[in-house]
């Protein structure tokens, strides 16, 4: 998701297309999915035809409809989405639940992405013995995928058949540590596309021998799963480790909390938009707190914020969602974005800064 997210952010281009749809992993809710994509294909189509040119709008639908067509929906999590401009067409499935709309703007809409990476919990789970290591890539409480070779990763080179070799416990631990060493570098392969924090589940002796020798011992979680489940079901294994990484999670949101009402009586709090809009230009603003599920219409009118109803939204000057705006722009300044519950902002509007000073 991090991969996709860097690559989206350096299309700055007319007529990007983001397409954001509730799908579903089951049958027969899934069968359904297809035709929830297509009439919202057909909004877009009537906002392209609507604004650009025939041969344009032509062009981008063809693009959209043939992208459509290979998604195999039997697949599907809990929301699917869509980026198309004249330069790429690629889609992207997310375990979250989302708003259906159609975002057209010079830039893809990937607010949900964001939250994606930030709200959810998405992270490798290593499973270590000294036999053999899988890895598994997980969202919360559910498998997003079991990464395929070289995993299993099979210990077939770095043990003793010498039994009493095998009983000097230095050279067992010395052949041990080999072994980790390049379990731990294939992970690193893998992270470096996709850099999602790691948790170990294996026996705690095991997951002491790998951290001496990890590469980037701060890629793994400070917590693990006490366990020798190296030939569970993968659902089982994160099921598993959800509740292990849920409780850090929790405690992570809560810090987050305290992050706010301190910055409230410090004054380096902020909730007028056009406040942090022009916080974040100039590179002030460390964090922006959002509230799920708020979205906002609007147009910039000589770099101030307006905003718009709902029904101007397919207006071509109007920015989709002003807030996705803004998490864009306060990123590229190395600042973060964190979601909280609907009504956790409610006195702030729904929306609100904590500033660097």
């Amino acid at each position: 998701m991090n991969k996709t997210l860097r690559k989206l952010k350096e299309f700055n281009t007319e007529n990007c297309i983001t397409i954001i749809a509730t799908t579903h992993r089951t049958k027969p809710d899934y069968l359904n999915d297809g035709l929830r994509l297509k009439n919202l294909i057909k909004q877009a189509e009537d906002r392209l035809l609507a604004d650009v040119s025939k041969n344009t709008a032509t062009k981008l639908i063809e693009k959209l409809n043939k992208l459509a067509a290979e998604i195999d929906h039997s697949k599907n999590l809990e929301s699917l989405i869509l980026f198309v401009n004249n330069d790429i067409a690629e889609y992207t499935r997310l375990p979250i639940k989302v708003e259906d709309r159609v975002v057209i703007d010079n830039t893809f809409a990937t607010r949900d992405l964001v939250r994606a990476i930030h709200l959810e919990t998405n992270y490798y789970i290593l499973i270590l013995s000294q036999d053999k290591i899988r890895l598994i890539e997980a969202m919360n409480d559910k498998v997003v995928k079991e990464i395929g070779a070289p995993f299993p990763f099979e210990n077939t080179q770095f043990f003793s058949k010498n039994r009493e070799a095998n009983a000097i416990a230095s050279k067992q631990t010395s052949l041990t540590a080999e072994y980790f060493n390049q379990a731990d570098k294939l992970v690193d392969h893998f992270r470096k596309d996709n850099p999602l924090p790691v948790l170990i589940c294996g026996l705690e002796e095991n997951r002491n021998e790998y951290l001496k020798i990890a590469d980037n011992k701060s890629s793994i979680l400070n917590i693990f799963l006490n366990k020798n489940k190296i030939n569970d079901a993968a659902h089982a294994i994160v099921s598993e480790s959800w509740e292990v990484v849920k409780e850090y999670v929790v405690k992570q949101n809560n810090s987050r909390k305290e992050d706010l009402k301190k910055a409230v009586s410090e004054n380096i709090f902020l909730s007028d938009t056009n406040e942090i809009w022009k916080a974040i230009k100039a590179g002030r603003v460390q964090t922006l707190f959002v509230e799920q599920g708020r979205f906002q219409p609007a147009v910039l009118k000589d770099d101030e914020i307006v905003y718009v109803t709902d029904a101007e939204r397919s207006n071509p000057e109007v920015i989709d969602d002003i807030y996705d705006e803004m998490i864009e722009e306060n990123m590229k300044f190395g600042g973060d974005v964190v979601f909280l519950p609907k009504g956790k902002l409610s006195k702030f509007n729904g929306f609100g800064a904590i500033t660097r000073y």
